[in-house]
């Protein structure tokens, strides 16, 4: 299999295909959220210690926190579809 992945900061990856929301973390709500997969197990800390800057939701309920701006996810997140259709 060949999976579309996309940097969610110090080197770490994602897979593309698999992410249902990219989303700032700072309302009440995303903070429960995070604290209900963390409980589970299903939270991915990928910050290095840093702030937490975007919360990505995976179609598997794993919650990963990221220290690189939504927008800037996004932004890779459609460069790698861009190139793909240039191809």
């Amino acid at each position: 299999m060949n999976y579309k992945l996309v940097h969610v900061g110090f080197g770490n990856m994602a897979v593309a295909d698999r992410i249902v929301a990219i989303i700032s973390p700072s309302s009440a709500p995303i903070k429960r959220l995070k604290e209900e997969a963390r409980e589970a197990g299903l939270l991915v800390d990928v910050t290095q210690g840093r702030k937490t800057r975007a919360i990505l939701i995976m179609d598997s309920r794993h919650v990963i926190m990221s220290a690189i701006q939504p927008e800037t996810i996004t932004g890779r997140f459609e460069g790698e579809e861009g190139k793909e259709e240039k191809q």
